[in-house]
């Protein structure tokens, strides 16, 4: 994958850096690493947007923000071919990285209150009671009256995450002990095809993106998804690698678990009624299956089990499953809004086959 093209002042500036090799300060003798200042345009001038006091919500839509985050948590996961690997630690980068992360994370505290604190033993019913709700029916409308050219459309958002599926929730497993952590294992295993290339869910997916003539290759439609598609990885991402977020992280894990079986049911049901084989429906009939089991596990053992490990974290837990929901609903309201009217859910731009061309304008 090659770096995406800008959609604005920080995704310019950013990329602008990472064409070229990263600085390599020498160390005087005698000066503490902290002294020494990154050649270049130090990172408090990449340009944060000039907007004054945004909203949540629209930051959490910021194509140019969101694009930038996924960049630099990108050369954490596969990279980018013209982007040098020594990116991926280099000081000055991660400064920047972490005032993007601070407007991330304030975004999120603008749309997602903090959950009343409450006791770890309860801790399981808290999320039951988080994951009530099913957000927009966007399940719903794919079953019922999604034409092709929209399932395709739905398979290219999911394909932001899908292609790398696990991978933002396995950075908790050396974060975690004891029971917490042989659940988290037990659900990654079955996530990874049980230690068999081809029931990866991430090649199961793979194979749903070629029988529906779409580009399976990893990242090929960056360029096409919003800001708030991004959003959605963005935050896994954030949660994923920091230490101090990982009772978030458990808590956003848990809440896919728990609202994925019956959508993926409806997922493949859909996909049946337009046209696809067994091959380009099994990514959403494994998780019909997988998933029932995987939120209990996610629940009881990892999220419930955390909790009364380290009650500090009940509230982090919570909070992470609050996110994932409130994102997942801002990203379906998004995409059916569009459709509804006709028109495309994605970007415009070249690239892409024409299955996923812009419905209208």
């Amino acid at each position: 994958m090659r770096l995406p093209h800008p959609r604005g002042p920080i995704t310019a500036a950013l990329f602008a850096r990472l064409a070229t090799p990263p600085p390599t300060p020498m160390l005087p003798t005698g000066t503490p690493p902290a002294a020494v200042l990154p050649t270049g345009t130090p990172p408090a001038a990449v340009p944060t947007g000039g907007r004054e006091a945004p909203s949540g919500r629209s930051e959490l839509a910021d194509g140019d923000l969101q694009l930038a985050l996924f960049a630099c948590y990108e050369l954490h996961y596969q990279g980018f071919d013209d982007v040098d690997d020594r990116w991926e630690w280099e000081p000055s980068l991660l400064a920047t990285r972490a005032a993007l992360e601070r407007r991330l994370e304030d975004a999120l505290a603008a749309i997602v209150p903090r959950q009343p604190a409450v006791p770890p033993g309860e801790v399981r019913a808290a999320l039951a009671e988080l994951t009530r709700d099913d957000g927009p029916p966007l399940s719903a409308y794919l079953r019922r009256e999604a034409d092709l050219d929209v399932f395709r459309e739905f398979v290219v958002h999911r394909s932001i995450y899908h292609l790398k599926e696990a991978d933002p929730h396995t950075w908790a497993i050396p974060r975690l002990r004891g029971g917490p952590k042989a659940a988290l294992v037990e659900i990654q295993a079955d996530e990874y095809g049980g230690g068999r290339a081809e029931r990866m869910h991430a090649e199961l997916f793979a194979t749903t993106m070629a029988r529906l003539g779409l580009d399976a290759s990893y990242g090929a439609y960056l360029d096409r998804v919003p800001g708030v598609t991004l959003a959605v990885s963005t935050v896994m991402s954030l949660f994923g690698l920091h230490r101090r977020l990982r009772g978030a992280l458990a808590g956003h894990l848990a809440a896919l678990e728990m609202t994925s079986s019956a959508p993926n049911r409806r997922y493949g049901d859909a996909l049946r009624r337009l046209g696809g084989d067994r091959a380009a429906s099994r990514f959403y009939d494994e998780h019909v299956q997988a998933d029932a089991v995987h939120e209990q596990v996610a629940a009881h053992d990892l999220c419930a089990g955390l909790a009364a490990q380290d009650p500090s974290l009940t509230g982090d837990i919570l909070y992470g499953a609050a996110c994932a929901l409130a994102l997942e609903r801002l990203w379906a309201g998004h995409v059916l809004s569009r459709w509804r009217r006709g028109l495309s859910s994605l970007e415009p731009g070249s690239g892409t086959r024409e299955s996923v061309a812009a419905r209208s304008a």
